[in-house]
């Protein structure tokens, strides 16, 4: 009798766990409200700093109503739910910046296993760099807010029945976008190195274009600002330039390491 072949089913070798698309979403869904929390609690917190942060924006009110001689220059609410509508505004702003290690971390751990080793190093030194650029942006915003509406307080007209009303909805978002545009615009220095980085464009070809930089920085800091407001127009614009000379130096050190570590392959755009 023909004994049956026996076989022996030999152990296969471990493979790499992936995670199927519902899990990414499942792990998207889990991140998400973990930051949504986040915000919230940020939100509660900032609320109770809302009385401050409405003194810091209606002190220039106060100067412009100084200069002006005119008690009636003031914050208006013109609708029953603006007051409070002006509180949740400011918290969410202030909520999100005091979220922002909670999000930002589950924005990261979230790519993060997708991404190579040198593409985290890149990724933690572009956020390092970043970061501290945008908070030094909406820094000389805040310091340009005050000087922006007194230069545009000096053109409503000397007369008896003149007044400044400054809308609470318009002034919040105009101080909102003043301070998020130059806020951005510290950072465009980095995103220029992280191209540099990528081999999309070099260093030397960022020189050269020193001049069309110091054009849009100037307009960058115009349109942050007043056009009345020569002085605070070109100060932002030259810390542009500053800055974008920077980048461009900091990717002419990038390109002379990419030449020494492949002097055969390394091609200057």
């Amino acid at each position: 009798m023909a004994t049956p072949d026996v076989t022996i089913d030999e152990e296969e070798p471990p493979r790499e766990k992936r995670m199927t698309l519902a899990g990414h979403l499942m792990e998207l869904r889990r991140r998400l409200v973990i930051a949504a929390i986040a915000l919230v609690v940020g939100m509660v917190i900032a609320y109770f700093l809302t009385d401050w942060v409405i003194g810091w924006l209606v002190f220039p009110i106060r100067q412009v109503a100084e200069q002006l001689g005119d008690d009636f220059t003031r914050l208006v609410y013109s609708t029953i739910t603006g007051p409070f509508e002006m509180r949740i505004r400011i918290s969410f702003a202030i909520g999100l910046i005091i979220s922002a290690p909670v999000w930002l971390w589950q924005i990261w751990a979230f790519i993060m296993p997708g991404l190579k080793k040198k593409e985290i190093q890149y990724t933690v030194g572009f956020m390092a760099a970043a970061i501290p650029l945008f908070f030094g942006g909406c820094a000389v915003a805040i310091y340009l807010l005050p000087r922006l509406i007194l230069v545009m307080s000096e053109f409503v007209p000397e007369e008896q029945f003149a007044s400044q009303f400054y809308d609470y909805a318009a002034y919040y978002d105009f101080v909102f976008k003043l301070i998020t545009i130059v806020g951005i615009a510290f950072v465009l220095p980095v995103f220029l190195v992280a191209l540099n980085l990528a081999g999309v464009v070099s260093g030397r070809s960022i020189l050269k274009g020193w001049r069309f930089a110091l054009i849009i920085g100037l307009v960058i800091g115009m349109l942050a600002s007043s056009p009345a407001d020569i002085v605070s127009m070109v100060v932002l614009g030259l810390i542009l330039f500053v800055l974008y000379l920077a980048a461009a130096l900091v990717s002419l050190l990038f390109d002379r390491r990419k030449r020494k570590q492949n002097p055969d392959l390394y091609i200057e755009v």
